[in-house]
């Protein structure tokens, strides 16, 4: 397993990172899986066992019993892992327990450190953004939970990119502790983030964690052009994540995975996670699983290098256009364009 810095924090992160929506199996959740205690022990194990030292989690997967089942999970092994969840979803009926307004987000901590057991998180991320609350509201009270010691870094997720740099702007005038980190969506099938999410996670020196990275498990090799789904899939269940909008696509980038894959003699899904591991600003990519021979295969990815071959076919079958002001920078502006820039621009420079 390899390590990686997050951000500019002095955190160093697997690769690789185990994300617990599956544990609890409450509500909508029970679409994405319903692992109890003894099978999060077991999948904790085999995530320790392999290297991974980052579990992430949410105060909204399956209303806390997510948290509440990882942190007996990892009882006795706190100290040696890298907690992380999130806060900004409704937990609640009343108007304020949702969002992140100072009196939602101080209470919403305070909650997940009691269902995980602990008395500090070690990531605490903003789970989406909120446009209602002033964003100083929002970010001193992240720094209020740092400096009283019950958080220890800060980042968000599903931000854009303008939410992210007016976040770090904030944070900056006002002497906030800012966010090191970012968790977005991105695989094969879905690289909207390299438009603007990844060029300024490479601008401000941020950490980037994964999450999806196999399309729901449509990058698993499962799902193939004119047949049934899979019994008991997530898609099967209507879950909605991620949304399809050109399905020949899709099918095109699981064709170049599995002829790969099998020429390996791995899995589709491996292959798939070896890319975005090897994707600039990647930090580490979530893997999460229904059963534990799905987080077995997984957790091989972190052994699989590909060829710049292979790199090449898949980045070619899976890009995506340049959308403007993009394709004009790469028209007229390419003579000083910044290595942020040039993670988008650069592979259209010569086509």
């Amino acid at each position: 397993m390899e390590y990686r810095q997050l951000g500019r924090s002095g955190l160093m992160v697997s690769t690789l990172s185990l994300g617990t929506m599956t544990f609890g199996g409450k509500g909508k959740f029970v679409k994405t899986g319903d692992t109890n205690l003894e099978g999060a022990r077991r999948q904790v194990g085999m995530a320790l066992d392999a290297g991974i030292n980052l579990f992430d989690t949410a105060d909204v997967y399956s209303n806390g019993a997510s948290e509440e089942i990882l942190g007996q999970a990892l009882k006795g092994k706190r100290d040696a892992v890298i907690l992380a969840t999130k806060a900004r979803f409704r937990m609640g009926d009343a108007p304020n327990d949702a969002g992140l307004s100072r009196y939602h987000l101080i209470r919403a901590a305070e909650a997940s450190l009691k269902r995980l057991g602990t008395d500090h998180v070690d990531l605490y991320q903003l789970h989406q953004w909120d446009g209602l609350t002033p964003l100083d509201e929002t970010l001193e009270a992240v720094d209020r939970l740092v400096r009283d010691g019950k958080v220890r870094y800060a980042g968000v997720s599903n931000f854009s990119a303008w939410h992210l740099m007016k976040a770090m702007g904030v944070a900056a005038m006002e002497k906030f502790i800012a966010p090191v980190s970012q968790q977005i969506h991105y695989s094969l099938e879905a690289r909207d983030a390299e438009y603007e999410l990844i060029p300024a996670t490479l601008d401000q020196k941020l950490g980037v964690l994964v999450w999806s990275p196999l399309a729901g498990g449509l990058l698993s090799g499962k799902y193939r052009r004119d047949q049934a789904a899979p019994e008991g899939t997530r898609q099967l269940a209507n879950w909605g994540e991620p949304p399809i909008r050109d399905e020949n696509r899709l099918y095109d980038i699981v064709d170049v995975l599995v002829r790969i894959a099998a020429d390996r003699g791995v899995s589709a899904a491996q292959i798939a996670l070896a890319w975005l591991i090897g994707r600039r600003g990647v930090t580490s990519v979530i893997v999460g699983a229904r059963t534990d021979a799905q987080l077995a295969d997984n957790l091989k990815a972190a052994e699989v290098i590909l060829t710049p071959e292979e790199r090449a076919d898949l980045d070619h079958v899976s890009q995506l256009p340049l959308i403007y002001p993009y394709w004009h920078q790469a028209m007229t502006a390419s003579d000083r364009l910044s290595e942020a820039d040039l993670s988008l621009i650069a592979p259209h420079l010569n086509s």
